[in-house]
């Protein structure tokens, strides 16, 4: 999971932009938000890597490795059959 340090505004981001980079190599993967809302992760090439490795797991292997596998989810889904269409 990538842990995130840096918070920047997407102007102070773009002004800025080789401070969050270094941050991004330095410290930790760095949020920038548009119009207050999260937009994109700056990560280093190390993490990304790191997290490229870690999600190239087959499918199956994928998902009995959740950490809590003794939690039941009930998904409730909605039993609309779609919308009649003239042909």
């Amino acid at each position: 999971m990538v842990k995130i340090e840096g918070d920047w505004q997407l102007q102070n981001a773009k002004n800025k932009f080789s401070e969050v980079v270094n941050r991004a190599i330095s410290e930790r993967a760095q949020l920038v938000t548009k119009n207050g809302k999260p937009a994109v992760y700056v990560v280093s090439a190390e993490e990304y890597n790191r997290m490229q490795v870690v999600t190239k797991k087959p499918l199956k292997e994928l998902l009995l490795s959740r950490p809590h596998k003794d939690v039941e989810i009930e998904i409730e889904r909605q039993n609309d059959s779609g919308r009649e269409i003239e042909l």
